[in-house]
């Protein structure tokens, strides 16, 4: 029997890094309210499947997901003028990624179309037969990879390949020898250091030696021990090492405070004015640093507050399905919120990372009514707001704000912030959001702890 051999062309779907690929589709998967803010189901038209083959068809053609001899044994020749053949094949990987993507737990399908397999053909998978739209819903999975490959972008955008702890110019006797060993002092810890204890013993009693002629013992043991030792071993002990107390070297370590950590994120209306999405890249910054926090800080603590008209602390793995809406800004309530937070924690630093791009426009008043105003810094919305930030100042809560907007009355109202918290302002865009507040986060250094 004859054999027919041909060139082998492997699968198109291993061309894609499907990794990669979620990282591109993350503006559709953590869908902010960005195309309208005052539907909260209108997230649910980003979270259709056809939604989902249409970004991923723009993703293969747009962002180079596969390689020029790709798209030939895709297309084909143009020559060839099969172009119901190619479309086929197109739409053929489209459905073998987006079914790769369920497999690996990026996505599922939402439980109230589960089972309905059966699309139109040429739709992309988009509608079923009867149900209108099949949907999609994110996994935790997919939230914490966005998370993950946020921060691996973000360190390597500022030069860093791996994050250490909170550094501060002061040494301790710890548990990670990172500085040279130290004398023994009276308070350390005794975290023994036992090749440089061992030498100092060594180098003493060589030089008692030489000084005596060999005469003078080593280190004459006390009348109790030597007996004990003779009685145990049927005869005079043998000479060994002698450690003395100032022999005593112990390790010390760089001192590594813990910090806990409120990040609040603005979801008023004004964090997509202007044809700008500000808040989805607020939202990749908070959940690269949850994942910062989680793998690299373990006693650290973050936690998440979204201030509009009041304030709500949000679980850090719903960070990226939390949306924008229609809303004013309350800051003096998430502070309010994120003080009462803090002071529950016993850490060495305490402090807010807020993100917004507009100025304090409510207020909740005593009786649990939300007083706006839009038009310019009300005095009284101001002054409520600095009482705050006097209150979380005596709590020694620092408040760092990182701002999206250069608006005239915002620059003023961040930088007495800073002066009363003595924290710091920071003037960025959303492009370069995530570097400043993984920066400030990372180089702390300044606390005096004893």
């Amino acid at each position: 029997m004859k054999y027919r051999y041909t060139k082998y062309t492997g699968d198109l779907l291993d061309d894609i890094d499907l990794e990669d690929l979620v990282s591109k589709l993350s503006d559709l998967l953590m869908s902010s309210g960005f195309n309208n803010p005052w539907d909260p189901s209108d997230g649910e038209e980003d979270r259709t499947m056809q939604a989902l083959h249409d970004a991923i068809l723009e993703a293969l053609f747009s962002e180079g997901m596969l390689s020029d001899e790709a798209l030939q044994q895709l297309l084909g020749e143009p020559a060839d003028g099969d172009q119901e053949g190619a479309r086929n094949k197109l739409e053929e990987l489209i459905q073998q990624i987006m079914q790769k993507m369920m497999d690996q737990g990026f996505i599922t399908q939402a439980p109230d179309l589960e089972g309905e397999r059966e699309h139109r053909r040429g739709t992309g998978g988009g509608y079923g037969e009867d149900n209108g739209p099949v949907k999609f819903e994110v996994t935790d999975k997919a939230l914490d990879f966005l998370g993950y490959r946020a921060l691996r972008d973000l360190l390597g955008s500022i030069g860093r390949s791996s994050a250490g702890r909170h550094d501060t110019r002061h040494l301790s006797t710890g548990i990670e020898a990172i500085a040279a060993p130290k004398p023994y002092e009276f308070g350390d810890t005794m975290n023994i250091d036992p090749s440089s204890t061992i030498l100092n013993a060594v180098q003493r009693q060589h030089a008692e030696r030489d000084r005596g002629a060999g005469l003078v013992p080593p280190m004459p043991k006390a009348p109790a021990r030597r007996a004990e030792a003779e009685r145990e071993g049927g005869g005079p002990a043998s000479a060994g090492i002698e450690v003395d107390y100032s022999d005593l070297m112990v390790a010390q370590s760089e001192y590594q405070s813990s910090c806990a950590t409120v990040i609040m994120l603005d979801c008023s209306h004004s964090m997509i004015l202007y044809g700008e999405d500000r808040f989805t890249p607020a939202k990749r910054v908070a959940m690269a640093l949850s994942h910062m926090i989680r793998t690299q800080y373990p006693g650290d603590s973050l936690h998440a507050v979204l201030f509009h008209d009041s304030a709500e602390e949000v679980p850090l793995k719903q960070l990226g399905r939390v949306r924008v809406g229609p809303y004013y800004t309350n800051t003096r309530e998430g502070l309010r919120l994120s003080r009462r937070i803090l002071e529950r924690q016993k850490k060495d630093m305490r402090q807010i990372v807020m993100i917004t791009d507009g100025k304090p426009s409510a207020l909740t008043r005593p009786d649990g009514q939300i007083y706006k105003n839009a038009f310019g810094l009300d005095p009284f919305i101001v002054a409520e707001t600095f009482a705050e930030v006097n209150a979380c100042n005596k709590a020694g809560i620092m408040i760092n704000t990182f701002m999206l907007a250069r608006d005239h009355d915002l620059v003023a109202f961040v930088r007495r912030v800073a002066s009363i918290c003595r924290g710091k302002a920071y003037f960025t865009t959303p492009y370069t959001l995530g570097q400043y507040v993984l920066m400030d986060y990372m180089d702390r250094k300044t606390k005096t702890i004893h």
